[in-house]
């Protein structure tokens, strides 16, 4: 198979992400819906003995030491650490670079999905009765977000503060974790390829962005994603080979030696005829 180009990739990619930055907004529930969808997954983890983002959020919110890195990772690495495992696998393991940048397109699109059909109301976002402290809005001091998310200050009405299920924080942490451990070849790739998810999964509950479900559904986003992967590498392949077939000519119809068009033989020569009356 031939070798991705750069700039095609490049292009891909941007196409991509810009039309799921763009579904984000034009998706946005409201409020009330939101809200009760959030209400109903925190009641839901608390009949199931699952409720730990209060513990971590109130761990996050009393000591600064780790809210504050945690609120520069939550607004950072979802978009450093991606874009670094995709540039490592095309340079490096290009052999595999197509289907993991396939798994990861078709996992974001499906987590488009999800937040067009369940808008939710992240735990910050809930009335503070509910026990939650918006740590990025504490910090916000310390970097350069304001109170809406990871949002830069005075942008907040460019994200959906509603796309919370599933969280892609952690099925994209998943996907980098899933690369290192399978292509790196020192154990301090492996050993990076753990760590990433689960701190990525604690960061997006202590900070109050995510329930525990919300990582959950994440990583069954990409589980999905990796099962429709094949078939959609399949399509690729189809599309750009019939995208690439050179035009046939003749329809299909063959000619052979000494025939002008399909069917029509040249008049014999006097010399054919000389040898036809001999035998």
């Amino acid at each position: 198979m031939r070798k991705p180009r750069w700039w095609a990739e490049l292009s891909l990619i941007g196409l991509v992400y810009a039309a799921y930055s763009c579904g984000r907004l034009l998706v946005r529930g409201d409020e009330a819906s939101a809200v009760g969808h959030g209400l109903t997954i925190l009641r839901l983890q608390e009949l199931l003995g699952i409720d730990v983002e209060r513990p971590l959020n109130r761990l996050f919110t009393d000591v600064p030491a780790l809210g504050i890195p945690a609120d520069f990772a939550y607004a950072s690495l979802h978009y450093l650490v991606t874009p670094a495992v995709l540039v490592w696998l095309f340079r490096r393991r290009p052999a595999h670079y197509r289907a993991a940048r396939t798994w990861l397109m078709v996992s974001t699109l499906l987590g488009l999905v999800g937040f067009t059909l369940l808008p939710t109301c992240p735990p910050r976002l809930l009335d503070p009765v509910y026990g939650f402290t918006d740590t990025m809005a504490q910090f916000s001091a310390y970097g350069w977000w304001g109170g809406e998310a990871s949002a830069p200050r005075g942008l907040g009405g460019m994200t959906n503060q509603y796309a919370a299920m599933p969280s892609l924080h952690v099925g994209w942490a998943l996907w980098c974790g899933v690369m290192l451990w399978r292509y790196g070849r020192t154990p301090a790739a492996k050993a990076l390829g753990v760590a990433y998810p689960l701190l990525t999964t604690l960061v997006v509950m202590g900070t109050a962005n995510h329930y525990l479900l919300d990582a959950v559904a994440g990583a069954a986003v990409m589980g999905a994603g990796l099962l429709l992967t094949p078939y959609a590498l399949r399509l690729a392949v189809r599309v750009r080979g019939t995208a690439e077939a050179p035009p046939v000519v003749s329809g299909g119809c063959e000619t052979s030696t000494g025939e002008r068009i399909p069917g029509q033989r040249s008049a014999p020569t006097s010399a054919d005829d000389t040898s036809a009356a001999s035998r």
